[in-house]
Parts: C-alpha cells; sequence; structure tokens
C-alpha cells in the first residue's frame, strides 16, 4: 500500500498506518529493545545541558556521524535486524539512508520536546522516514510563524511518517508526555548524513 499524502500548509508529509505489519513490528521491537545499546544522550537546553528525556542509539554507516544540540555522535553499526528495513524503505522511497537515530520512549513520561530537524549534515530538504513500535504515541507538528497551523497524529506500532521537502523549515514537532498509562515506544527515524566539506 502506497503512502497517503497528508495535506498541511508549507509541509511535505506522507504516511502508511500498516508499513509493517502487527507481527513483523512485534518482532521487531523485541529485538532492538533487548541488543540496542541504549543510552541517555546529554542535550544542551536553554544554556545548559540536561538528560534527554528518553533513551537513544545513533547508528549507521561509519562516515554517518551527526552533530546534534552540540554534541557530536559517531555511528554505530547496523544491527542486523535493521538492514532489510533499511534497504525496503531505500528501495520504496528512492531514498538513501546512511543513518538511523533510534529512541526508546519507556512511558508516558519520556518525550521529545518541540524542535526541527535542520541541522546542516541534513541538507536543506531532508528526507526523514520515521518507522514506530510498540506503544502509541501522539506526534504533532506546528507551523513555525503561526502556531495554530499543526497537525497531530496518533503514531501506532508499525506505522511509517514521511517528513520531507521543506517540512523541516516550516515546522517543528514534538512528542509530548502523556499522563495515560502507557507502555514502551521505539521510533527510528533514517536519514541521509551528507558529506562535510
Amino acid at each position: 500500500m502506497p503512502l497517503t499524502t497528508l495535506p498541511l500548509a508549507g509541509a511535505d508529509l506522507a504516511f502508511d498506518p500498516h508499513w509493517l505489519d502487527a507481527d513483523a513490528a512485534e518482532m521487531l521491537f523485541s529485538e532492538l529493545q533487548a541488543r540496542i545499546p541504549w543510552e541517555v544522550h546529554r542535550i544542551r537546553l536553554f544554556g545548559r545541558e540536561v538528560d534527554s528525556p528518553r533513551l537513544s542509539c545513533w547508528i549507521g554507516d561509519p562516515d554517518a556521524a551527526y552533530t546534534y544540540s552540540g554534541t557530536r555522535f559517531v555511528p554505530l553499526p547496523w544491527p542486523g535486524a535493521l538492514l532489510p528495513i533499511r534497504e525496503r524503505l531505500s528501495r520504496e522511497l528512492g531514498t538513501g539512508f546512511n543513518s538511523v537515530l533510534a529512541n526508546l520512549y519507556r512511558n508516558g513520561s519520556d518525550s521529545m520536546g518541540w524542535h526541527s530537524d535542520s541541522e546542516a549534515e541534513l541538507g536543506p530538504q531532508p528526507a526523514i522516514a520515521s518507522l514506530s513500535l510498540g506503544a502509541t504515541r501522539r506526534f504533532v507538528l506546528k507551523q513555525r510563524h503561526d502556531p495554530a497551523v499543526k497537525l497531530a497524529l496518533d503514531l501506532a506500532s508499525g506505522s511509517l511518517l514521511l517528513m520531507r521537502g521543506d517540512t523541516q523549515r516550516h515546522y517543528r514537532h514534538a512528542l509530548p508526555r502523556t499522563a495515560k498509562p502507557v507502555g514502551a515506544r521505539i521510533n527510528l527515524t533514517f536519514r541521509e548524513i551528507l558529506g562535510q566539506d
């Protein structure tokens, strides 16, 4: 089933709520939760360094180093379970991906604050393929210049959201905390890190 375009002014978004079937998504979640060396990344927030409110791991080709919030991340090698996912994404989307940021949200208290994926290494119009596994969480985008223009999506296990074009230039996105009882969620954001001059 092809991805469906989502209507949002100034953004280029496509979505498939069932990109991975339930059994495949559950198996991949269990494999990655157990085998990825999850760690707490330090991020710069309002001029000071704090622990990121989730666990993460930067994975990719050897030359896919990435600088985020003042910290340079050198990628760990691709786990075998992610190689067929990377290959399928590249084939179906016509975009090469040399890296993936894996995030583990342990419960509803883990979150991701408002930001854009606008680092220089991603280029001016990055394609970011976001695959969700595990518990369903609410993902929100809002326009930079008019926060009333926004879109909220419930990202269920196996769903794929593609953000490309000018989306990062015009929009910020977040995964808010929730007080509802919710299980663990893994989010995989596949990216292409460009060579630096």
